[in-house]
């Protein structure tokens, strides 16, 4: 059974969980399956915005904890140290290859996003979930911690004190708390169709300079703490799409009261 399913139109690549019988809960074959749709698009020039959901009741549960019984009594370290995804192990890969993605990623979000299945959200760009949908990081209810790249996002987007409070007690939360926590963008009836508004937006944009955008943004977070080199980058990004042939389109379309056209 396929475990995703990626389509392209209109420049936007939906990419969605097709495990919807299983709450889309994370199984081996689907951690591999996420990690390699978000890989196929990473040297798509066509596609300027990725739409991420699950299809059915949920977003996506977290693990299948009966899928992973056949971990136990394997070494953990040799699982899990291992860099086999550049700086990440394939666990990492699945919610980081939608940050590492040069292009925005949209994720929709309705019924649950449990552990590994919340990390996922935490990749992408912005996250709109349904007013009832409940989040979770759940593996402490296991007695384990986050280990696919929460850590990684989680200091992006709220407080330490928040962090640590759901990562010590696992407690669900709503998307409510969660937005006023900065780990949702919006709480809307329709996640699935506010995603491809948004995306149809984002589509009609410059794509080098949204490519530049993600990226900038990206190098500030993780530079924050140095703001000269922030600045630097910020004014060679700039001087880059400055007067190249997408942005004098725009430039030209504007002038023109039309809809840019990109080649």
């Amino acid at each position: 059974m396929a475990r995703v399913s990626v389509e392209i139109e209109n420049h936007i690549a939906r990419v969605t969980l097709t495990r919807g019988d299983k709450m889309n809960a994370l199984d081996p074959e689907m951690l591999s399956a996420i990690a390699e749709a978000g890989e196929s698009l990473m040297e798509n020039d066509d596609v300027r915005v990725v739409v991420l959901s699950g299809e059915g009741k949920a977003f996506c549960a977290g693990l299948d904890i009966m899928s992973f019984g056949a971990m136990a009594g394997k070494d953990a370290g040799d699982m899990l140290l291992p860099r086999t995804h550049g700086n990440a192990n394939l666990f990492q890969q699945v919610p980081l290859v939608w940050r590492k993605l040069p292009v925005p990623v949209i994720c929709a979000i309705q019924g649950v996003a449990y552990g590994g299945g919340f990390q996922i959200a935490l990749g992408a760009d912005v996250r709109f979930a349904a007013p009832d949908t409940k989040m979770s990081i759940m593996e402490m209810k296991w007695g384990i911690v986050p280990d696919m790249g929460g850590m990684a996002l989680l200091p992006h987007l709220t407080r330490s004190d928040v962090i640590r409070k759901l990562t010590y007690t696992a407690q669900s939360f709503s998307v409510a708390q969660a937005a006023e926590w900065g780990l949702v963008t919006e709480v809307v009836e329709d996640p699935l169709g506010a995603a491809m508004a948004l995306a149809e937006e984002i589509a009609t944009k410059s794509p080098s300079a949204i490519r530049a955008a993600k990226a900038l943004i990206g190098f500030a977070e993780t530079h924050q703490h140095d703001e000269d080199a922030v600045l630097l980058e910020e004014s060679r990004v700039q001087a880059e799409l400055m007067g190249k042939p997408h942005q004098m389109e725009v430039i030209a379309a504007n002038l023109q009261k039309r809809a840019p056209v990109f080649k």
